[in-house]
């Protein structure tokens, strides 16, 4: 009963956020996991929760801005614009 509220308060938190955040939430919560069954350690989560994490958030801020592209231009200056 314990797993079933928490998968449900989770499920309802993850909802309400942004994809970056989401992305971010799941990369960590999936990298611990990883980190800690390969190392059969703490130490092996924490390193793979937050590894994880940077992933996620990194595949989260694409999501978010789908669409777009990144260019230069002929003075080297970044700029984002949709894509052609």
């Amino acid at each position: 009963m314990k797993k079933i509220i928490f998968a449900i308060a989770l499920v309802g938190a993850l909802a309400s956020c942004t994809a970056t955040e989401k992305g971010t939430a799941i990369g960590a919560g999936t990298g611990a996991l990883i980190g800690g069954v390969a190392t059969h350690s703490w130490g092996g989560a924490a390193v793979g929760a937050v590894a994880g994490g940077v992933v996620g958030n990194l595949i989260g801020r694409s999501e978010e801005r789908r669409g777009y592209c990144i260019y230069r231009d002929r003075y080297g200056h970044r700029y984002e614009a949709r894509c052609r």
